[in-house]
């Protein structure tokens, strides 16, 4: 089955007196959630006795972890010693991530910079099979690293440019951000239709094994001509995307992702509201 689950702890969590990542496992379990997403965003400044407790309280109230590495890594970096840091970061928090006992590492590969597109795209491709070769140097083939779809023109994360980075290596899953390809787009996912080509082009170049388990993360995101402004709430009625035509593609697809909500402090009630709208399409395509 699909997981769902919040990106990080939400506004109810503090507003409830909650103020430990451990405490989040209960929080999460108590309403009605599978999932839950750790950021690094910030960077990997985690000891190991706290990573193995965040992982006790998730495994005791059966709470899948997931983890988001340091926001600024970028692959396409022509300074050596920067994409040095940029592995680093990578297996810094899939280490904390394995402490944890979860699966998922998403990352964001590369900003295009100064470079032609191609050059950076193809940069980012070669250092990512360095990586690919460092994930199996460190024992960490076990987990699975996710480049993401990215909401800005400048950075590196098209649907397609994930896609070629996630032939490098089994090792490597899409995670696919369907706010972020909205964004990007110009609000282009509308319809299930919209949904399906997609995720049918990953399919086609992935294959159904690798893509049946795919990363999600899923808001409404304001946009500007150069893509991803800010994230918003499922409260918001101006911005997209919508969630119902992507429960319609998924049933269709027999896909059943881990899907995070990224909403701007309503992560788990929007968790929750996505949850219950794909319950009722899954009903509704049984019966069709």
């Amino acid at each position: 089955m699909i997981k769902f689950g919040p990106s990080g702890n939400c506004e109810s969590f503090y507003s409830e007196g909650n103020s430990h990542t451990e405490q989040a496992a209960l929080f999460v379990k108590n309403r009605g959630l599978d999932c839950f997403e750790y950021s690094f965003g910030r960077g990997v400044n985690m000891g190991e006795a706290k990573a193995i407790s965040i992982g006790e309280a998730f495994r005791e109230q059966g709470v899948e972890i997931s983890v988001h590495a340091p926001y600024y890594i970028n692959f396409a970096n022509p300074e050596t010693e920067a994409a040095q840091k940029s592995f680093g970061y990578v297996l810094d928090s899939g280490k904390m991530l394995k402490l944890m006992g979860g699966k998922r590492c998403v990352f964001h590969p590369a900003a295009q910079g100064k470079d032609e597109r191609d050059t950076a795209v193809s940069r980012t491709e070669e250092r990512l099979k360095t990586l690919r070769d460092y994930i199996y140097l460190n024992d960490m083939q076990d987990l699975m690293f996710c480049p993401e779809t990215m909401g800005k023109l400048a950075q590196i994360g098209t649907v397609e440019e994930i896609t070629r980075f996630c032939e490098i290596d089994s090792v490597f899953t899409p995670c696919v951000d369907f706010g972020h390809v909205n964004a990007r787009g110009q609000g282009c996912l509308k319809t299930a239709r919209d949904y399906r080509d997609m995720l049918e082009y990953m399919l086609g170049r992935l294959g159904y094994e690798r893509m049946k388990h795919f990363h999600a993360h899923f808001s409404k995101i304001m946009y500007s001509a150069k893509g991803e402004v800010k994230h918003l709430t499922f409260a918001d009625t101006v911005f997209g995307p919508e969630f119902e035509p992507l429960a319609e593609a998924l049933c269709a697809l027999n896909l059943e992702p881990y899907i995070v909500s990224e909403s701007d402090g309503t992560q788990a009630e929007d968790a929750l509201a996505m949850k219950q709208i794909y319950a009722a399409e899954k009903v509704a395509s049984a019966r069709k």
